[in-house]
């Protein structure tokens, strides 16, 4: 079996540091090279942590793929950055797999469309951990049966965006399933602002930052006499991995966008 080719940006983040583990660790793999925001012109194994990993570091993606035959892009940066990435994969006809979250109806919309034109799939996975795909999917099952139902994800300190995309997914999955429902009394008042949580079709979502915490998330619902939690917790970013390697060699054989790891779960 041919190799797939990958390029890595964001290789220096804590998840960045991990796939590109995975990429040499895999035996059908191969690392070309990565995208960084500095170090243009060095090799990734020149610096601290990155032994072994003889690629070059580029700052801009276009001149990368520009010079460097890639079938891959793992995408492990900002919402932002993560959307110029995967427009600039998709135009040099390089599937991207995108681990970034925050990104706009109106972005999943556009890559949607550049997909279906250029015939190259792209993955967007709100998360990468495959218990919380699981975790996702027994909400949404549960969620036809329970329409009283809170989220609450909790994550290290650093993390940019609240609630969560993978908070975020989980809504709008349970909301296939169940009528949209204003919970909790209907004269409730919030004596102190945001004390309910964000709000998604009658569903609350709260959002808690805190040092010492990876990815967390617990889907709790209520109903007469009895309530169902399930729960994912992520200990470590290596948890992550094995969606990615998914994603990946799944991308390879797709045409078409797909959104959020449990499409692709058999």
């Amino acid at each position: 079996m041919d190799k797939i080719k990958i390029v890595i940006a964001g290789p220096r983040g804590r998840m960045g540091r991990e796939a590109v583990q995975l990429v040499l660790n895999t035996g059908h793999f191969a690392l070309q090279a990565v995208v960084d925001h500095k170090f243009e012109g060095k090799m990734l194994s020149d610096l601290d942590g990155f032994t072994g990993a003889d690629v070059p570091i580029y700052t801009d993606l276009a001149n990368c793929l520009e010079q460097t035959e890639a079938d891959v892009l793992i995408d492990l940066t900002t919402p932002e950055a993560g959307m110029h990435h995967a427009r600039t994969a998709l135009s040099y006809g390089v599937r991207p797999v995108v681990g970034t979250t925050g990104f706009s109806k109106e972005d999943l919309k556009e890559l949607e469309v550049t997909c279906r034109e250029k015939e190259k799939g792209c993955i967007i996975a709100p998360n990468f951990a495959l218990g919380a795909v699981l975790m996702m999917k027994f909400s949404q099952m549960a969620a036809r049966y329970f329409s009283d139902v809170e989220i609450i994800e909790l994550h290290h300190d650093q993390k940019l965006d609240a609630p969560s995309g993978t908070a975020v997914k989980t809504a709008e999955m349970m909301a296939e399933a169940r009528e949209a429902k204003e919970q909790g009394h209907p004269d409730e008042k919030e004596t102190l602002a945001g004390a309910r949580g964000a709000d998604y079709e009658g569903m609350r979502i709260h959002s808690v930052r805190l040092p010492g915490l990876i990815a967390h998330q617990q889907v709790m619902f209520g109903s007469d006499g009895q309530t169902l939690s399930i729960r994912h917790d992520s200990y470590n970013r290596a948890s992550f991995m094995s969606g990615v390697k998914l994603a990946v060699e799944t991308v390879m054989k797709a045409d078409l966008f797909v959104y959020g790891l449990e499409n692709i779960m058999e």
